[in-house]
């Protein structure tokens, strides 16, 4: 696999010592569950972080530097019971640009229908032929997503098997009939984020994953202009994706990720180029006002 270079301090999260692909930091806001026994959130922090770091999701040899930083956000809305839980979670995933100290943001999604039970102390059960329990399908759907995201970003739709994984997880947890594994109500479910993942109509986005990153930010520092360029050609295929399908969840994801820091890349530069990524972004995302910083200079 490409060796992917991280320099110290590069990434603004808690890296896991112990770990094989993933160094996965999880936070449980439980301030809106009635429970007078706090020590479950611990404890689930603790496994979540063990299921997510401690499991060996691909085949390749990952070195410590190597590791994918990513988050997961816990917010429990509701206990129906001491072990049934209702939550939200935003999965964030990040990964070093080459010759700097800036992580970038790959994937940002927010789940909002997650369902599942956890029972204090139990070893967390998971297979990949097999729907075991909605905790562990949500927690590998996204280890496998993370992943794949993170391929795409190093080599043109390396995440490909990843994806393909994920969409398996997807397809042995529709049995449990929970909330979010199907393509029925919201749009913006994991069925849907794994489905435009595995979507041939999305293939322009995934390619700009890859244009964006390791044809772009990789090289900035040599030629910022060129960069740009680069970026601005990956925004003209991923408009092309959304005028096939103008309400794909990626193209959300994408823009959750990348919002911030697209108003950086182009708040200087060629003013055509600028002007022109305004143009594209606001088309993409109308109701976002931080891209008016693009062409205010």
């Amino acid at each position: 696999m490409i060796k992917k270079v991280l320099l110290a301090g590069c990434i603004l999260w808690a890296v896991v010592a112990q770990g094989q692909e993933l160094a996965c930091t999880v936070s449980i806001n439980a301030t809106g569950a009635q429970s007078n026994d706090r020590t479950v959130f611990a404890d689930m922090k603790k496994a979540v972080e063990q299921f997510m770091n401690t499991r060996k999701w691909t085949n390749d040899t990952y070195k410590n530097y190597e590791k994918i930083a990513c988050n997961i956000l816990i917010t429990i809305t509701k206990m129906n019971s001491p072990t049934s839980f209702e939550a939200s979670v935003q999965v964030q995933s990040a990964r070093p640009v080459y010759n700097s100290n800036y992580p970038t943001l790959v994937f940002n999604f927010a789940d909002r229908d997650w369902q599942f039970d956890y029972i204090e102390s139990q070893p967390l059960e998971y297979n990949d032929n097999t729907f075991t329990n909605n905790l562990t399908s949500m927690l590998a759907m996204y280890a496998y997503v993370i992943i794949g995201i993170d391929y795409d970003t190093f080599s043109e739709m390396g995440g490909t098997p990843f994806f393909q994984q994920a969409r398996q997880v997807v397809n042995n947890a529709q049995q449990s009939n929970r909330e979010g594994w199907n393509s029925l109500g919201s749009n913006r479910n994991r069925y849907w984020i794994v489905e435009n993942f595995n979507n041939p109509q999305m293939n322009d986005l995934r390619k700009a994953y890859y244009a964006y990153h390791r044809l772009a930010l990789d090289i900035f520092h040599k030629d910022p202009d060129k960069s740009r360029e680069v970026i601005l050609k990956g925004l003209k295929d991923i408009k092309k994706v959304r005028d096939i399908n103008p309400t794909a969840v990626l193209l959300v994801s994408f823009l959750d990720a990348k919002n911030k820091e697209l108003v950086n890349i182009f708040s200087s530069g060629n003013l055509p180029v600028r002007r022109e990524a305004y143009d594209i972004i606001k088309t993409l995302d109308p109701s976002g006002t931080i891209y008016d910083k693009i062409i205010q200079n």
